[in-house]
């Protein structure tokens, strides 16, 4: 420490302690006191030009996102009636889910698998409770009101509580699981794609008569107890059913 330094530091202490408590704090405290110094700051991570490219890149993704659009909100969705069944015009004919209905065919048989679809039991009907229905042909068969007993058509959405059905004769019919036994008819496979019958009669060589349960004419056949269907398709896929008893049937 220069002596200017010392004679400065020395002043400092004569203010508040004696001459002898001086000289002891500036030897013991001051005058071998280490100076810590600051380690060398590191070399920048980048150069000036790599900054300027950096900015430039986070510039242009900062602007993507501004135009990348936004997903639209519940409440857009609903006004826009994105999730409802058309209304009018050619949207709302049976002809055109046909297409849908026979790709939900397709989707059945493969679920189900050759083995339970010619004869069904536990394992079918673990599979059928997960599977989707959007596009299955369904019928009404059984209902707490007589007047929807009947109605037959292809299944346009299937919400929670009911399922929208079209008909043959391009009537959108909303029909409530309440209370509703629906019946499914799905047309077995053959080895070659097509269906057990063909042009409304039998293949040659086909044995009718000694099909196993479950099966009709040719067709794997399962009702749905809507009662117990009252979940949405996404929800039913991931929830394991359990046998109960039910006491109204």
């Amino acid at each position: 420490m220069s002596a200017n330094a010392e004679a400065v530091t020395r002043n400092l202490l004569s203010r508040g302690h004696s001459p002898p408590s001086v000289d002891r704090l500036y030897a013991e405290k001051i005058q071998h006191r280490p100076l810590r110094l600051r380690a060398n700051s590191p070399p920048p991570a980048t150069t000036a030009r790599e900054a300027r490219r950096a900015a430039r890149q986070q510039k242009t993704k900062d602007r993507a996102k501004q135009l990348r659009p936004k997903p639209l909100s519940a409440r857009e969705r609903r006004r826009l009636g994105l999730y409802r069944a058309p209304a009018t015009g050619e949207a709302r004919r049976y002809e055109t889910f046909a297409p849908l209905h026979a790709l939900w065919l397709g989707y059945i048989r493969e679920v189900l698998g050759a083995g339970d679809l010619r004869g069904g039991g536990v394992n079918a009907a673990a599979k059928l409770t997960s599977a989707d229905f959007h596009g299955a042909e369904v019928e009404v068969v059984r209902s707490s009101c007589p007047g929807r007993v009947g109605i037959k058509g292809i299944v346009v959405k299937d919400s929670r509580f009911v399922f929208e059905i079209i008909t043959r004769k391009n009537v959108l019919k909303m029909v409530p699981k309440e209370g509703t036994i629906f019946r499914v008819e799905v047309p077995l496979a053959d080895a070659d794609g097509r269906s057990g019958k063909e042009d409304g009669s039998d293949k040659p060589g086909r044995d009718t008569a000694n099909l196993p349960a479950g099966t009709n004419d040719g067709k794997f056949v399962f009702d749905i107890h809507g009662e117990q269907f009252q979940l949405r398709s996404i929800d039913r896929a991931n929830k394991k059913f359990k046998a109960h008893f039910l006491p109204n049937l």
